[in-house]
């Protein structure tokens, strides 16, 4: 015979009301009643049917992930699977499952956002990027359907929940750090201008220029994928200028270690010849050849944030929208240098 929530009551000497606000990690229902309940469910093997659960209440509890490419660059760019471990632990503590929703092109992404929403599949959506023009933000927005966006919204930043880094500051600061190394002929490598995270980017390194009073090279500007193919092509291009950079700023670890690869292929030492700095700080920027300097960016506690601030959306609609924004620090490792002086 099937265990019930009014057996574990029983056993724990509480209410059924009580076990499932248990269940449901109610705040007001205190450690040691919980921790008492929690015990009598493992001594039963009772484990609580939440589909039964969410058809009473209207609800999946499922949240929607929205990527922003196919599923190649989700397993390839590890700020992906990390920002997801973040996700999956916020959503975990209120027992909120998460569904993936990605497409080899944009229309065939939006079109699963669509059979998300509309097939009453998800309760609400995280978005992992933001662009400048984006159809499924658009339709979420217009739908009026909870959402959240890891990286800050090209327009209407305040009617919009996101969660992000300062990437305009963080990339003037390291800019800034790489001019205090003597540094005057910087190049930056940056992802798709399309995403507004590559124009904060871009915008704080041409800053840090401009009050140098160093004019921005239109020619040391690259952007790429945020792929490690995208950093080789980059850096080919940029080594064969007749005066090319001393130091990089690239806008993605994976595209770092392509660039790496590349200049020890060309028989160009990092950081004598050129000096170079990225963003992420992902496992292996300590393990690369030599380490690289970078900008931690907490991946993880993005993801943890944007679910938790989703789902208090859920909980409450009326929620004021909410502007989080995640520390950032530069660890300096081997990759950066003073500038060499030629002799004449």
């Amino acid at each position: 015979m099937a265990v019930t929530i009014k057996d574990v009551a029983k056993l724990s000497n509480v209410a059924p009301s009580t076990v499932s606000r248990v269940i449901a990690n109610n705040p007001r229902i205190s450690e040691k009643t919980k921790i008492i309940v929690r015990a009598a469910m493992d001594e039963l093997g009772y484990h609580p049917n939440f589909i039964a659960r969410s058809l009473a209440n209207q609800s999946t509890r499922v949240i929607g992930l929205v990527l922003p490419n196919s599923t190649d660059v989700f397993f390839q760019n590890p700020f992906f699977p990390t920002v997801f471990r973040g996700l999956s632990d916020g959503a975990n503590e209120r027992q909120y499952a998460l569904q993936i929703n990605t497409g080899n092109t944009d229309e065939e992404i939006f079109e699963g956002v669509i059979q998300m929403v509309q097939g009453g599949r998800v309760d609400g959506v995280i978005l992992l990027y933001s662009r400048i023009e984006d159809k499924v933000l658009n339709y979420l927005r217009e739908r009026n359907f909870p959402f959240v966006v890891i990286g800050k919204p090209f327009k209407d930043v305040e009617l919009i929940t996101y969660v992000d880094n300062d990437n305009y500051m963080a990339s003037k600061e390291v800019t800034n750090y790489l001019l205090s190394l003597g540094h005057e002929q910087i190049g930056f490598i940056g992802g798709d201008l399309n995403f507004v995270v590559t124009v904060e980017r871009l915008l704080g390194f041409e800053k840090a220029l401009r009050d140098a009073g160093i004019r921005s090279n239109d020619d040391y500007i690259i952007h790429s994928q945020f792929l490690r193919e995208g950093g080789r092509e980059a850096i080919g291009k940029l080594m064969n200028l007749q005066d090319p950079p001393t130091a990089l700023v690239v806008a993605d670890d994976l595209i770092a270690l392509g660039v790496l690869n590349t200049l020890s292929e060309m028989n160009i030492s990092v950081p004598d010849d050129i000096s170079i700095l990225s963003f992420n700080n992902v496992l292996f920027a300590e393990l690369s050849n030599p380490p690289l300097t970078s900008v931690e960016i907490n991946i993880f506690e993005i993801g943890y944030q944007a679910a938790k601030s989703l789902i208090q959306i859920l909980a409450n609609p009326k929620v004021p929208v909410k502007r989080i924004i995640v520390p950032h620090e530069l660890v300096k490792r081997h990759s950066c240098s003073h500038v060499s002086v030629v002799e004449l």
